[in-house]
């Protein structure tokens, strides 16, 4: 099978966003056009003169990726052509600076499947927060110190505002479960109307862990119940990844650098339990253990 990324991009070694977009476009096929927004994704795939894509690919700005692929959509519409249309960005232009963009595509209906790869942070200009940043996590706008525990608001939960605005396909995937990734795009790209998948993505330099972790620690979300595994179709919950025997979200943790001062500072135990009951309630929720 041909990589629709070509090798040679410059993301960092353990980087979880290229394996993402290669699962992506496997599962999407050559017939599909991606628009992407300024990101970690546009500037490792395609420094100038070169480009790692092997299917057509337009660069947006920051905040307008999603009306840029309605365009596209509407343009293949009126000369009768059919393709996959893509948006693949990262959580800044999903969950903040493009979220007038998104609400509009999803509004109008086009039939636009957006991928977002949720690495948490701002981190192609310096790990700054974003609306995706979990709770307490350290950045560098959110630092932990003497009077800071780390971001002090949890993060968005921009499925929900998908939900909202009616979207009849909804999901979350993950790097570690690369078949239900695959197999959740197949299904997106079918819909008819405007389509979201939101994939935990672990970042090697922001979330500081060792290169060769990558897919134990975006597992390990899973397992905890901080990261469910499902997908909405018309507004109904479908389908949940059940998790058998849930790990405590210490072990998810700890594995990070960006929560080391959890297990340092007084305070830490109490917001430690506070996580805890996150993942208790997601569990809850979903049903995640039968």
């Amino acid at each position: 099978m041909q990589n629709l990324l070509a090798p040679g991009h410059r993301a960092c070694a353990g980087c979880s966003m290229p394996t993402v977009v290669r699962l992506v476009l496997d599962a999407a096929g050559p017939n599909t056009i991606v628009v992407s927004p300024t990101s970690c994704l546009e500037v490792t795939t395609t420094p100038f003169p070169e480009s790692a894509w092997c299917v057509p690919w337009l660069h947006s700005l920051f905040e307008n990726a999603a009306a840029v692929a309605s365009g596209v959509e509407i343009a293949l519409k009126r000369f009768h052509k059919d393709a996959n249309v893509l948006v693949i960005g990262g959580d800044g232009s999903t969950f903040d600076i493009g979220m007038g963009s998104n609400s509009g595509m999803f509004e109008r209906g086009h039939k636009v499947t957006y991928v977002c790869y949720d690495n948490e942070a701002y981190m192609n200009t310096g790990v700054q927060r974003s609306g995706s940043t979990p709770f307490c996590a350290h950045t560098t706008t959110t630092p932990s110190g003497e009077i800071s525990l780390g971001n002090p608001r949890p993060k968005k939960d921009m499925p929900a505002i998908a939900l909202a605005h009616r979207v009849p396909y909804v999901a979350t995937a993950s790097v570690a479960y690369p078949v239900d990734l695959r197999r959740k795009v197949k299904k997106a790209i079918e819909t008819q109307g405007p389509s979201y998948i939101q994939v935990n993505a672990p970042c090697i330099t922001g979330w500081t862990f060792d290169a060769g972790k990558t897919v134990e620690i975006a597992r390990l979300a899973v397992e905890t119940g901080l990261w469910p595994l499902f997908e909405y179709v018309n507004g109904q919950l479908t389908e949940v990844k059940k998790v058998r025997r849930p790990k405590p979200v210490e072990d998810y943790l700890k594995s990070q650098g960006r929560y080391r001062h959890l297990f340092k500072k007084p305070g830490g135990t109490e917001v430690l339990k506070q996580i805890q009951a996150m993942a208790d309630a997601n569990i809850s929720k979903y049903c995640l253990v039968d």
